[in-house]
């Protein structure tokens, strides 16, 4: 199993990766796509975790590996249809997350209606930054989220522009799924998403709360 990490060095395991789909307005009309009355959930398993320090992996059955940043938040207590006035107290943690996605991949299976797994939830396709306690993060706080390739920006957004809050993703999530101390859930990146290539180097940041630097790299 791969190990996320918190800032002062502590590891833990996350048992499992909840995504969360068309999540920033813009982002959703890039993609084409409409806007879902509630959040809408999708699952990555620990080993779609790049390892600390790895390189990011381009599979080669990719043409069109894309980069979504996200403000990534540790589940600190078991929870089970938790109300919403209670989830954030169900969060300890908050860190930076790139969901990688293989995009013509995608693009294909759901043209065919299939599920798109494969396009997301493959080896290597999720990297955390360390996390810090959310004794340190005010929530409640637009939260900037900013990602450049080679220096470049190529994602800038806040999370006052979520459609779905926190709480809420937290709350609908805890829903469906029971929810345990080390789970990750990753809130949507806003609009820009783009192409990498092998070489490129990719900073992802959520500003004054953490960051990360990878490089992509051909499998």
């Amino acid at each position: 199993m791969i190990s996320a990490h918190w800032k002062d060095g502590r590891s833990f395991i996350p048992q499992k990766i909840l995504c969360v789909a068309k999540n920033y307005l813009e982002h959703a009309k890039e993609m084409g796509d409409g806007v879902p009355e509630e959040p809408v959930f999708f699952l990555k398993p620990n080993s779609a975790l790049v390892p600390a320090g790895a390189a990011v992996p381009k599979p080669a059955w990719t043409n069109d590996l894309q980069h979504e940043v996200e403000l990534a938040v540790r589940i600190g207590h078991q929870c089970s249809r938790v109300h919403v006035d209670k989830a954030l107290a169900m969060v300890d943690g908050y860190a930076v997350g790139l969901d990688f996605t293989a995009r013509d991949v995608q693009r294909a299976l759901k043209a065919a209606g299939l599920p798109w797994e494969k396009a997301k939830a493959y080896d290597g396709s999720c990297a955390l930054s360390p996390f810090v306690s959310a004794a340190e993060v005010n929530p409640h706080f637009p939260l900037e989220l900013i990602l450049d390739v080679n220096g470049q920006r190529r994602q800038q957004g806040t999370t006052q522009q979520m459609i779905h809050d926190i709480a809420k993703l937290v709350a609908h999530a805890s829903t469906y799924f029971t929810l345990h101390p080390g789970d990750v859930l990753l809130t949507g990146t806003p609009a820009g998403v783009g192409t990498l290539v092998p070489g490129d180097l990719v900073y992802a940041a959520v500003a004054g709360v953490a960051d990360l630097q990878l490089t992509i790299q051909e499998a």
